[in-house]
């Protein structure tokens, strides 16, 4: 029995131990690049790392973005102490612009058949720019893209072309051309081509390394954007942004117009912070805003002004142009579609109109209140006129001249106020 138990006991020694899970974290974006994505992209790298993955696939479809939320996604891969593949799929997607220099940046890029890279080229997101800086802008991508290219062995020529001249090719022509690393039609075909292969890391306590990927059997697990990205990313659209931003400004002036309201102008005030939100995490023109909002004072003049329409359709001029211009209409994930801004200038000027028509049939009423509106009124003469005597009124009596004959008795209409003394004339009955 001793001999035994000793037997199993060394089994059990010598037996290795149990392997941990491998485990890859796949991440999946659609959209362009923006704060919020980089975001994302680092708290998904951070995930990875916390659970010491095998490998991280960011799975992308991109038009491009803004070169500083490009280039802080890429600082963080560059200290990544995790693998990272970028993915270009499913079949459709692109990687184009910011997309092509973070596939080109990642330790592994890989493409699914039928998608595309490229078209690079740098692009004024705060109005036009003059030869000078545009050369200038131009070089520091090219040279930008080169490095990245040269630091994971890729071809580094073709990814200068597609800076300066703005070229694009298939998933086939870019592992020909050495811009990836492979083409696979989904992911598990992506982690079996990937296993065995050797990558090298410059992140990481232990400093520069290669490691060698297991993938082949690997767990996947899916890093989803947390609720409160959702909601910044869903913001983020400039369409929704100018939407907000109308909004906010429809409801304080309906607010300051009907004071009193509440409502309007509590939508109004958090339509604004959401739409001002939304333009802190988008490339904005100040002058489009700047129009924006000289649209909003002008329609705020009308309210207390006569301008009898021409600040309105100053607002409205104004708006419009500012409309045009707040996003760089030559980058289309940025464009305010015409779509939006044609149906909301024409709601706007509706309002502005139906408004103004308002304040002109209140100026045009007859004063209701003060001695004011006791003119044209009909009272009863109690003494006999010319000169002067009293009169009935509304029940009051009051003190009143006048130079027409007029018996106690007769009806009389008040032609003006002056203090406390009313100048009437006789009123002839109505038959």
């Amino acid at each position: 029995m001793r001999h035994l138990l000793g037997t199993l006991v060394l089994l059990l020694v010598l037996l290795p131990a149990t392997a941990p899970a491998r485990e890859v974290v796949l991440l999946t974006f659609d959209g362009p690049i923006s704060p919020v994505a980089a975001e994302f992209f680092t708290a998904g790298i951070d995930a990875a790392q916390e659970r010491n993955a095998e490998l991280l696939i960011i799975q992308l479809d991109t038009p491009g973005g803004l070169d500083t939320s490009m280039r802080s996604i890429i600082k963080r891969m560059s200290t990544s102490t995790v693998p990272i593949a970028v993915y270009v799929a499913p079949a459709g997607a692109r990687a184009a612009s910011a997309g092509t220099f973070l596939t080109i940046a990642a330790h592994l890029a890989a493409m699914a058949p039928g998608t595309n890279i490229g078209a690079a080229s740098p692009v004024s997101l705060t109005g036009g720019m003059d030869e000078t800086m545009a050369a200038k802008v131009t070089n520091d991508a090219a040279a930008y893209i080169r490095s990245l290219a040269e630091q994971r062995k890729r071809n580094a020529h073709w990814a200068e072309l597609a800076v300066r001249k703005g070229v694009s090719i298939s998933a086939e022509e870019a592992k020909r051309l050495a811009v990836i690393d492979l083409v696979a039609k989904d992911v598990p075909e992506l982690l079996t081509a990937l296993d065995g292969r050797r990558v090298h890391l410059e992140g990481g306590p232990g400093g520069s390394r290669e490691v060698s990927l297991s993938t082949r059997d690997a767990t996947l697990r899916t890093f989803e954007m947390s609720w409160r990205l959702r909601v910044l990313n869903i913001l983020a659209n400039p369409n929704l942004a100018y939407l907000l931003l109308l909004l906010g400004f429809y409801g304080l002036i309906f607010e300051l117009s009907s004071p009193g309201s509440i409502g309007p102008g509590i939508l109004g005030g958090i339509s604004l912070i959401l739409g001002f939100y939304a333009l802190q995490v988008l490339p904005v023109n100040y002058a489009g805003l700047l129009l924006i909002l000289l649209a909003l004072a002008l329609f705020l003049l009308e309210l207390v002004v006569p301008s009898f329409g021409m600040l309105t359709m100053g607002g409205i001029v104004s708006m419009f142009l500012g409309s045009l211009l707040l996003f760089d209409r030559s980058v289309p994930f940025l464009r305010i579609s015409l779509a939006v801004i044609i149906p909301a200038i024409a709601a706007t000027a509706a309002f502005c109109v139906l408004l103004l028509g308002a304040v002109i049939r209140t100026h045009r009423k007859p004063p209701t209140t003060g001695l004011e509106a006791l003119v044209n009124q009909v009272g009863t003469s109690r003494s006999p006129f010319p000169g002067t005597g009293t009169v009935l009124v509304h029940g009051e009596l009051w003190h009143a001249m006048s130079r027409d004959t007029i018996a106690p008795g007769d009806l009389v209409r008040i032609v003006s106020v002056k203090g406390l003394t009313l100048t009437v004339e006789r009123r002839e009955k109505e038959v």
